[in-house]
């Protein structure tokens, strides 16, 4: 079975405005309707369970009314980090369920089929699969003092998502303690020691965050 866990916990600050990123509409939908979308075209039977915070789910459902939106969806209630929000989200998936689980940013509703496609089927191989893109821009490492050198960008690559694990490896993860060193869902895993795999991303698959994100979104669409 199939499952995605579709992390939408932004107050959408950075945006300027007062509607969360997630609820902005772009194309005239939903930020957070057409990422669901994505993985129901993927799989019609993928199990799909939204994190949202308490405070905005009743918006949320009437969204849903608004836009005549009915993909069938669990909801689980958003925490203060991205480990606690994954966490809750982890916890509506039964403990004796057997196959992959994702976890995938809210604001990036331009995930290819394909690169979801590559995520599970590597995640049921592996374990563990991540989509990844190379980086373009030239890097540099600063030290604590301010100082800087330039690295290899061939050495890093940029991280998407949707992350893709075994659930039984995701649910041992989950169960650790938080630490600060978890930077996204990823991180939760290796730290058990599990490999990694890396699978190509692409490149419209962006994660909304600014005003400018805006546009880019609206020059995808079209």
């Amino acid at each position: 079975m199939n499952y995605v866990i579709i992390v939408a916990g932004g107050k959408g600050m950075r945006m300027g405005g007062d509607i969360p990123k997630q609820f902005l509409p772009i194309g005239g939908r939903p930020v957070l309707m057409r990422t669901m979308e994505r993985f129901k075209a993927y799989d019609e039977t993928i199990e799909i369970i939204l994190v949202l915070p308490e405070s905005q789910q009743t918006y949320w459902q009437e969204l849903c009314k608004k836009y005549d939106f009915h993909i069938a969806h669990q909801i689980a209630n958003g925490g203060e980090t991205r480990f606690q929000s994954s966490k809750n989200g982890l916890s509506l998936i039964p403990n004796d369920a057997v196959g992959v689980v994702g976890f995938h940013d809210g604001v990036r509703p331009f995930v290819a089929i394909d690169t979801i496609a590559r995520c599970y089927e590597a995640a049921l191989v592996r374990g563990a699969a991540i989509p990844v893109m190379p980086v373009t821009d030239s890097l540099r490492l600063v030290a604590a003092d301010g100082t800087s050198k330039n690295v290899l960008r061939s050495s890093y690559r940029a991280i998407q998502t949707p992350q893709v694990f075994n659930i039984a490896l995701a649910q041992k993860a989950f169960s650790q303690d938080e630490w600060e060193a978890f930077t996204d869902d990823a991180s939760v895993v290796e730290q058990l020691g599990a490999y990694i795999e890396m699978v190509d991303g692409n490149r419209e698959n962006i994660k909304l965050t600014t005003p400018f994100d805006l546009q880019i979104a609206a020059t995808i669409l079209t």
